[in-house]
């Protein structure tokens, strides 16, 4: 959407960029857009679809069904077999999606755990733990021995779905506001969960060893590190903290909008003294942290930085590039392209609470940025995107989660947006990032009424939307996973939604991503994509160059009528038609707009060719 404008290198040894909250200011577009003004409620709000559509819609078990606050709201969704492992504040469901049409709840769990974000591998479900309400036996009724707080990690054996059992709760200094699986390099026995604690260091009389300190470079202290837990899949029970990832130490503390308030804290009274500020620290903590293990790089989303680190060793990670921006309000999660040569950061503008899609909001801020990775391993930050629809001060809106989409030649990435949405974002061409397809519905609450008005004008809202009225909800996460897009809302309960064809994702396209099949998937840890040979991936690189302008129409033709040919044929006779046409393709990259996906669509001839026996 909006191109950044670099205005500052501050410190090259961590690349720290800082940009100005007015540069590139950008507003809604005008006209309308199907998404605004949808009717209000519940279960039957208004919906407005391009390119996505609803193929079920499951409300909220019985259990957690309830709006009070955040303490049964839904959370974020981890993949394995026929199962989608759903987190709530207060607990876990474990969906069947053998048909997507009909998803069937498997289990609930009552384990009030807030937030509980959820992570599978094999048969341990892994769910995280923070805040002050939670016990080592997920009862309610809150916390009477500090000794029995549990804030870190839950370890669930879940061999099966229909009765999850407690392994061990892995207790944490700062517990556990997300974690993220790395696997072990080596040994396949083990993984580690990179834990992203949001508290201050814990007592000694809930749990020892944990040290409020404020030196960063200080290996004793608790606050400035992420906890780094051990499992031995054979035996979960042992699992421990065996580190803390020090990737903080050195860096400043980020750069502020000039006139914008700190974050954190009341203003002060009228009238009193002025108190002196708190000394500067620089980040102690992520929010989230994303990993390609392929490539054994961690996308480090800590508050007030992007960050970029080698996790070779995962005991001894090593910080490479450090970005902030001023624009960016709460880094909050990160999505690498299959490549590993870029990343979508996210921006939790309000915490998630607020409406921060309304018209009168920032178009940099509460969305996306894209950064590249150099071949220094370094960060450069490029465009802004932000769903370019005007939601309602109703409507608690910023962009959240999500995860790529596997359309071979494309960076493509489903995302929730809260009471925004779903939406499909092309982060292809890092400075020109579009939306691709959404699925919206209209406010959970109606707008006020004229008799909620109150006679005496009530203090001018901030410019930032202020707190959304009423019921918190909307879509906390939206992941692509063997065919379609399943979305966690918050407040209503569980969508499963499919891709269509539009002037912008094609039905080969779509095709080829369904030829992607994972057993299991967690967002936060991020697979490499890989493509089978098949006609639908060689399709999708013709599509795109139709689309592109990539190469002149009249081959781009023949070579339509070429596949179709080759289609129509079996054994030797299709790997030979294929093969000859793959011989032709390669004539067409010397005159090509766009040489390299002719190279590359010449490459998936051949590989079909081969499997064409």
């Amino acid at each position: 959407m909006t191109h950044l404008r670099s205005l500052l290198t501050l410190t090259a040894s961590v690349g720290l960029l800082l940009s100005a909250a007015t540069v590139g200011a950008q507003t809604y577009p005008t006209g309308t857009d199907p998404r605004d003004a949808l009717a209000s409620g519940r279960l039957d709000a208004g919906v407005a679809t391009k390119g996505m559509t609803l193929v079920s819609f499951s409300t909220k078990p019985a259990a957690f069904d309830t709006t009070r606050g955040l303490t049964f709201v839904n959370s974020d969704l981890a993949f394995g077999g026929n199962y989608v492992y759903q987190g709530n504040f207060a607990g876990f469901t474990i969906w069947d999606v053998s048909d997507a049409a009909k998803p069937k709840v498997v289990s609930v769990v009552q384990c009030i755990t807030s937030q509980g974000d959820p992570s599978i591998y094999g048969n341990l479900l892994f769910i995280s733990a923070e805040g002050n309400g939670n016990r080592n036996d997920c009862g309610k009724g809150g916390v009477q021995d500090p000794k029995d707080h549990m804030a870190g990690v839950r370890i669930f054996d879940v061999s099966d779905p229909a009765h999850p059992r407690l392994v061990m709760n892995v207790q944490t200094c700062k517990g556990s506001h997300t974690h993220t699986i790395v696997p072990h390099p080596k040994k396949k026995g083990f993984i580690y969960l990179y834990v992203s604690g949001s508290q201050g260091a814990r007592p000694n009389t809930e749990l020892a060893g944990c040290v409020n300190g404020t030196d960063p470079a200080d290996e004793s202290n608790s606050l400035f590190r992420l906890d780094v837990i051990r499992v031995p899949l054979a035996h979960p029970e042992r699992s421990v903290v065996v580190t803390g990832a020090r990737i903080f130490t050195g860096l400043e503390p980020a750069p502020r909008a000039l006139g914008r308030p700190a974050r954190g804290g009341p203003p002060p009274a009228a009238g009193a003294a002025p108190q002196p500020a708190p000394a500067p620290t620089g980040p102690r903590n992520c929010h989230d942290v994303t990993v390609y293990p392929e490539r054994h790089l961690l996308a480090g989303a800590c508050g007030s930085y992007g960050l970029l680190v080698d996790i070779s060793n995962p005991e001894k990670p090593v910080r490479l590039s450090a970005v902030a921006d001023t624009n960016f309000s709460l880094w909050h999660t990160a999505v690498f392209s299959n490549d590993g040569k870029k990343v979508v950061f996210t921006d939790e503008w309000g915490g998630g609470t607020s409406p921060m899609c309304q018209k009168s909001s920032m178009m940099q801020m509460g969305g996306n940025t894209t950064l590249t990775i150099g071949e220094d391993r370094k960060y450069t930050q490029h465009a802004y995107f932000k769903i370019p629809s005007a939601q309602t001060a109703q409507e608690n809106c910023v962009s959240h989660n999500g995860g790529l989409i596997p359309v071979p030649g494309r960076d493509l990435m489903a995302q929730g947006w809260y009471q925004g949405g779903v939406n499909v974002i092309d982060f292809t061409d890092a400075d020109h990032p579009y939306e691709v397809a959404y699925f919206d519905r209209g406010s959970i609450d109606p707008s006020p009424s004229a008799a909620d008005v109150p006679l005496t004008p009530a203090p001018p809202t901030p410019p930032a939307g202020g707190r959304a009225r009423g019921t918190i909800g909307g879509s906390w996460g939206a992941y692509y996973w063997n065919g379609y897009v399943y979305s966690s809302e918050l407040d209503r309960g569980f969508d499963v939604l499919e891709l269509k064809p539009t002037d912008n994702l094609t039905a080969n396209e779509i095709a080829a991503a369904r030829l992607v099949r994972y057993v299991q998937y967690n967002p936060q840890s991020q697979p490499r994509i890989e493509w089978p040979a098949a006609f639908p991936v060689v399709r999708s690189y013709l599509d795109q160059l139709v689309r592109g302008r990539g190469l002149a129409a009249g081959r781009t033709a023949a070579i339509d009528q070429a596949l179709t040919a080759a289609e129509a044929q079996t054994g030797r006779e299709r790997r030979r038609l294929l093969t000859a046409l793959a011989v032709e393709v390669d004539k067409d990259v010397a005159g090509a707009q766009d040489a390299d996906r002719v190279r590359t669509m010449a490459a998936e001839i051949r590989r079909l060719a081969a499997v064409s026996r």
